[in-house]
């Protein structure tokens, strides 16, 4: 059970991270220009949202670490996680249901030189939301359920194994006497607890 929560997490946290990265390169809006011949301009995830993508490569980063770290760090990484869903939850609504013009400043900017909030916001003559906001706002709700379950399993998740544990010591300290040439010492070893050196 327990592994098969850590499992859960990590799945659920690494799978809303890619949709970030994924949905952050993909038109998020359509923007109608009032130039008369109303031309439409996408806007990707990335220009609506600056922080999109460095947040959902975060989000894919803590996925991959929750898989190996300890107790504390876990839920650090819990708590991180729900702040990244919530900061990113709340940025998406705006986008999704009422896009304001910060969103496609940028796009608009680039694609007519004009600058400035309220030369772009005359410019514009409405703005279209495709299915993308949506997709990435459910994915932050899975995220903010990962990182609520880390926080309320992650007591009961299973350490690392002993195995793992003695190998880490081991390469801590240089490695176990097994791994250096038997010198005559060694031999000298066997013989007094009666074993045949010349048998290696």
């Amino acid at each position: 059970m327990t592994a098969r929560a850590r499992l859960l997490a990590v799945a659920a946290t690494v799978l809303a991270g890619a949709l970030g990265v994924i949905s952050s390169t993909q038109t998020w809006l359509t923007v109608i220009l009032a130039d008369g011949a109303e031309h439409a301009l996408p806007v990707p995830g990335a220009s609506a949202i600056p922080v999109l993508a460095p947040l959902s490569l975060a989000v894919l980063a803590l996925g991959g670490a929750l898989s190996i770290v300890g107790l504390v760090l876990r839920y650090v990484f819990g708590a991180l996680t729900v702040i990244i869903a919530v900061v990113l939850g709340f940025l998406t609504a705006q986008v999704a249901f009422a896009p304001p013009i910060a969103a496609v400043t940028a796009t608009v900017t680039t694609a007519t030189g004009i600058t400035g909030a309220e030369a772009v916001a005359a410019l514009v003559l409405r703005i279209e939301t495709t299915a993308w906001p949506y997709a990435a706002l459910a994915g932050w709700v899975v995220l903010l359920a990962a990182g609520l379950f880390t926080l309320a399993t992650g007591r009961r998740w299973r350490g690392s194994s002993r195995r793992y544990q003695k190998d880490a010591a081991t390469a801590a300290t240089g490695g176990s006497a097994a791994s250096r040439p038997h010198d005559a010492i060694d031999s000298w070893d066997d013989l007094s607890r009666g074993d045949d050196p010349t048998a290696r």
